[in-house]
């Protein structure tokens, strides 16, 4: 059954375009931050189900390997709600028309960003090989044809590998902890000559940082990017905040933006970071669209 979106808002009151994304990872100002350490001692009894791609000195326990899928959309401004609700239908529902999607979520992006994408969409596969036939897959490519690319006038996507707690929570991002919360979507262009050691460096301090706070991350992917069609950016970074508020406290902390300067910033040439609501099926505040659903294929 198709998901109801009868609230959505037409694209033309979407916010116009007020700042970049490409600043680190789209920090946010706040009134009273609170410092992550604190944050940290308040919450020590949250459940934790972050993995991480890069490196193994965060590991904990046995992984599983998945493929990440991240489309980003910039939609017409004078698509109607009913168009959007088509768009957003499909692409959601395709995932029950082929096997291998282990996890979809989709919604509008609330960051205003210099690049205009207004939609973000998220799959995860179980393997490289199911990513491949997805793509090549009839019901998809009419979705795109007939029901995506008449309502947008641009699309970029990036594909990576990362790893996962191998427990099935975690692989196929199922539970309650998944049905609600933010999802944060970022793409990375690292300077050539920073590409090995100076990378993985970076990215383990990312993935440490973010598993080392369970009260406001849930689950956190990174990878390099493997998409022949999007050679601009060359790693993707996914992470599932516990709720907004979560996500605004760690952007905006003290810990996240000393990392970034230190680590991210002298090797970075350009970078696309998005975020999006993610509510429970059904529910639609706050400008979100639609939450995560899962389909098994063993």
């Amino acid at each position: 059954m198709l998901i109801q979106a009868d609230t959505l808002r037409p694209f033309s009151i979407l916010p116009k375009t007020l700042g970049s994304a490409r600043t680190p990872f789209g920090v946010f100002q706040m009134n009273g931050i609170m410092n992550l350490d604190f944050w940290k001692m308040k919450n020590r009894g949250a459940i934790f189900s972050a993995s991480e791609g890069q490196t193994s000195s965060v590991d904990m326990g046995r992984k599983r390997k998945v493929v990440e899928h991240v489309c980003l959309l910039k939609a017409k401004e004078d698509v109607s709600d009913e168009k959007e609700k088509d768009m957003m239908d499909y692409l959601y529902t395709s995932q029950y028309q082929m096997g291998g999607i282990v996890a979809v979520s989709i919604g509008r992006i609330s960051d205003r960003n210099l690049d205009n994408y207004t939609h973000a969409f998220y799959m995860r596969f179980q393997t490289k090989e199911a990513l491949a036939k997805f793509y090549n897959n009839t019901f998809y490519l009419g979705v795109l044809k007939d029901h995506v690319m008449p309502y947008c006038h641009g699309l970029i996507h990036l594909d990576y590998e990362s790893e996962v707690d191998d427990d099935i929570l975690a692989i196929f991002r199922k539970g309650e902890e998944f049905n609600f919360g933010v999802e944060f979507v970022i793409f990375i262009e690292f300077v050539e000559s920073a590409l090995g050691r100076p990378v993985e460096d970076a990215l383990a301090s990312l993935a440490k940082l973010t598993m080392e706070f369970p009260s406001l991350i849930v689950q956190a992917t990174q990878g390099s990017n493997f998409n022949v069609t999007n050679k601009e950016y060359t790693h993707g970074v996914v992470i599932r905040f516990r709720s907004l508020e979560a996500f605004e406290i760690f952007m905006s902390s003290s810990e996240y933006k000393d990392m970034w300067r230190s680590k991210f910033q002298p090797i970075t040439r350009n970078i696309l970071s998005n975020h999006f609501s993610v509510d429970p099926v059904g529910d639609k505040h706050a400008g979100s669209y639609i939450s995560e659903s899962f389909q098994m294929h063993c």
